[in-house]
């Protein structure tokens, strides 16, 4: 199974990422975001961050995850090229998710950028769960 695929948009980035579970197609996400910034596999995972966020719904918790990891990144200056959702659960009202990100220092000189993602969208945004698996579909701002 692909991890991801890209989806035309006039000004933006639009992707959808697949999984046989949602903690795969939301680790999937983000290396698709990530990808359309900068090429990740020559990232080399020296700094992990771990990340536990709470949101009403799916949607909102991939919003929210994907925000988490570009606020992560331009705050710390950190690239990631490696994800691991360890969990999604729904307690209560509340869907919950715990995760980790692996990058690198971010280094201009190594890093050559493609593209700047300056938000995540609530565009076209979905999950859908099937028998056949999970599929996320996002739009982020570049």
């Amino acid at each position: 199974m692909k991890k991801y695929e890209y989806l035309e948009h006039t000004a933006d980035a639009r992707f959808k990422a697949f999984g046989a579970t949602a903690e795969e197609a939301f680790a999937n996400a983000a290396e698709a975001m990530f990808n359309v910034m900068i090429d990740t596999s020559g990232i080399n995972p020296q700094i992990t961050e771990y990340i536990e966020l709470q949101a009403p719904d799916l949607e909102n918790l991939l919003v929210d995850w994907l925000s988490e990891l570009l606020y992560l990144f331009e705050v710390n200056m950190v690239v990631f090229s490696s994800f691991e959702v360890f969990d999604i659960e729904k307690k209560g009202d509340e869907y919950l998710l715990s995760a980790k990100a692996e990058g690198e220092p971010l280094d201009l000189e190594k890093h050559i950028f493609d593209t700047e993602v300056k938000a995540v969208t609530y565009n076209d945004l979905g999950v859908q769960i099937t028998s056949q698996g999970v599929t996320v579909r996002t739009t982020v701002d570049t």
